[in-house]
């Protein structure tokens, strides 16, 4: 969950938000349900006393258990309200968080499971089908739980599934952070670890064991995108009258805009401290780059090279602080670091709602408006019309969420 401060490494999940005026009340929760691994805070739009017409949410990746709280204030208290606008049009809302956020797709999915179980027992109007979803992990962790629920022939009575900037391609952490985050793991292996939890694995497009290893599909998503394979890749109602619709947004530009960042440009150096002259560079698509050069005091410098990788540091798509969040903590531990480019590109806006790879420049960079609408794996999506901050909510977005539920009743 990110906030509207500095927040740690990592913290890539539910919602962004940008609050401003003076402090608020925190929320009115009607029901707290806790689950084997996670809990949900349950909002009754006003005038209900049961449980109508029920979307439910899904926290995203980070480290530890999940902040309600901070998830709630980046769905409402940022640019649009979008609990009290769900409220306003009858929906009541859950927002589901787990005990370990870092835990395994699979894992987090039975949570969601339970969720929706005690959704669909707990609400007045069996007819009412609900709508499940998430924010950047959190559309892939109901996306499999769904996909598994039908699977195994339960009848999830959901609707409509909705993504927010969810990485259904793959998300992005540069090699070179990778790298230094193994050469910093003698002095603190917070980045380490996040790198290497299970559910980090599980999303990132590429992964390094070590700073000397290649940049591979990590085994743990192979596993992943084996599993949801199996269970038919996406849900899709078979026990429905018309089936499941699919909708979700993308944080980054749909026109192939690039995000500003100028590729193969120096993004984070260490002035100081024991890693002293160490220099992370964004990724460009060139022979052999140097992405990263790392230098501890009294060691011979290591380096990280790529070769023919495409831009993805400077692709559209929902933007994250990589760089800068990496030198706030750096600077925090004493170690001077300056990050030139403090936000990169995290989900690729082709990522986001699932229409190409992003594994060649062509498919990166694609004017997602230029393509027809059909092939995406999703029935109907909205890229945002500039590239923005990972799961901001926004009215562009919000709104037409809600309005695509309005569609479905």
């Amino acid at each position: 969950m990110t906030g509207p401060a500095v927040q740690p490494f990592g913290s890539l999940g539910a919602t962004t938000a940008r609050v401003t005026g003076d402090p608020h009340v925190g929320p009115v929760v009607d029901e707290t349900w806790e689950f084997e691994g996670g809990t949900a805070w349950v909002f009754y739009a006003e005038g209900h006393t049961e449980l109508v017409k029920p979307v439910i949410l899904s926290d995203g990746f980070s480290m530890g258990p999940s902040n309600l709280f901070l998830f709630w204030e980046g769905l409402d208290h940022g640019e649009y309200p979008f609990v009290r606008e769900l409220g306003s049009r009858g929906y009541d809302l859950i927002i589901l968080g787990y005990a370990e956020r870092s835990a395994s797709i699979l894992k987090n999915a039975e949570v969601a499971i339970s969720c929706i179980n005690r959704a669909k027992d707990q609400r007045t109007n069996k007819s009412d089908l609900m709508t499940v979803g998430g924010f950047s992990m959190g559309g892939l962790i109901t996306r499999y739980a769904l996909a598994k629920m039908e699977h195994e022939g339960s009848n999830h009575e959901v609707g409509t599934y909705v993504s927010y900037d969810s990485p259904h391609r793959g998300a992005w952490i540069p090699l070179s952070l990778q790298g230094l985050a193994y050469f910093l793991a003698p002095v603190s292996d917070g980045m380490k670890n996040m790198i290497n939890s299970e559910a980090a694995t599980e999303l990132m497009w590429r992964h390094k064991e070590s700073i000397a290893a290649p940049a591979v599909e990590h085994e743990n998503r192979r596993i992943f995108l084996a599993k949801l394979q199996e269970y038919g890749w996406w849900p899709t109602g078979p026990l429905n009258p018309n089936g499941i619709r699919k909708i979700g947004v993308a944080n980054g530009s749909g026109t192939g805009e690039p995000n500003g960042v100028p590729a193969g440009e120096l993004a984070l150096e260490i002035t100081g401290g024991l890693f002293n002259n160490t220099d992370l560079y964004l990724q460009d698509d060139t022979e052999n780059q140097l992405v990263a050069y790392l230098k501890a005091f009294l060691q011979p410098a290591k380096e990280v090279r790529t070769s023919n990788l495409p831009e993805i540091d400077s692709a559209p798509g929902g933007t994250l602080e990589t760089f800068g969040i990496a030198a706030d903590e750096l600077n925090g531990a004493g170690q001077p670091a300056t990050a030139h480019f403090r936000s990169i590109a995290f989900v690729p806006a082709v990522s986001a709602v699932a229409i190409r790879d992003i594994d060649t420049h062509d498919g990166l960079y694609a004017d997602i408006s230029a393509i027809p609408s059909h092939e995406s794996e999703l029935d109907a999506f909205l890229c945002a019309s500039q590239n923005e901050d990972h799961t901001l909510m926004t009215e562009e977005l919000g709104s037409w969420i809600i309005d695509q539920l309005e569609l479905d009743k």
